[in-house]
């Protein structure tokens, strides 16, 4: 069975991005982003709300993002080959090949996804995350801690959730970042 992964950059004192929104702080570079197209080998299905899509987006739509770098490129290639379903009460429509759109994120909504999906899916975003672990429905939080304190922001966990989780990886990259990824029981 396809497995929901929460996959989120994260600054040590747990927010993905600053109070202004921004998170270049989280670049990753070459190294974190190869490692992270080679985790996403098994992902078949990206979830995003609105914000996340409008982002990522541009892996499709600009051909600048693909030519950074030859991981750059890499990664696009892989992300356009996904299949995304992007979760919003306010878009009309959505812009990029093999998405459609949801008004809501639902266990039911999630399970036909998981049922269509031919790896892995991917819960993209602080607010549709919250959302997805309140649901029930995340089966792996996988945090990549940048080496930065934002004081603030977007919170990469909801206040209030409690879970169990089990340790199933660490990784340590050469510029400080540190993956996580833990199994939810």
């Amino acid at each position: 069975m396809s497995r929901v992964i929460y996959s989120v950059a994260s600054s040590l004192d747990g927010y993905n991005t600053d109070a202004q929104g921004d998170f270049s702080w989280a670049y990753p570079g070459e190294e974190v982003i190869a490692a992270l197209t080679a985790d996403i080998g098994e992902v078949s299905t990206y979830l995003y709300g609105r914000r996340m899509y409008e982002t990522m987006a541009g892996w499709e739509t600009d051909p600048a993002f693909a030519a950074q770098t030859p991981e750059s490129a890499r990664w696009a290639t892989a992300w356009q080959a996904a299949e995304k379903i992007v979760f919003s009460k306010t878009l009309t429509e959505v812009w990029t090949k093999r998405t459609r759109l949801e008004r809501e994120l639902t266990a039911e909504v999630v399970e036909q996804a998981r049922e269509e999906a031919t790896g892995d899916l991917t819960v993209e975003g602080p607010a549709l995350a919250h959302s997805a672990l309140r649901l029930g429905v995340v089966d792996v939080v996988e945090i990549l801690i940048c080496p930065a304190i934002v004081g603030g922001g977007a919170p990469v966990l909801p206040d209030g959730l409690r879970l169990d989780l089990s340790l199933q990886r660490e990784r340590r990259f050469s510029n400080g970042m540190v993956q996580l990824t833990y199994a939810v029981r």
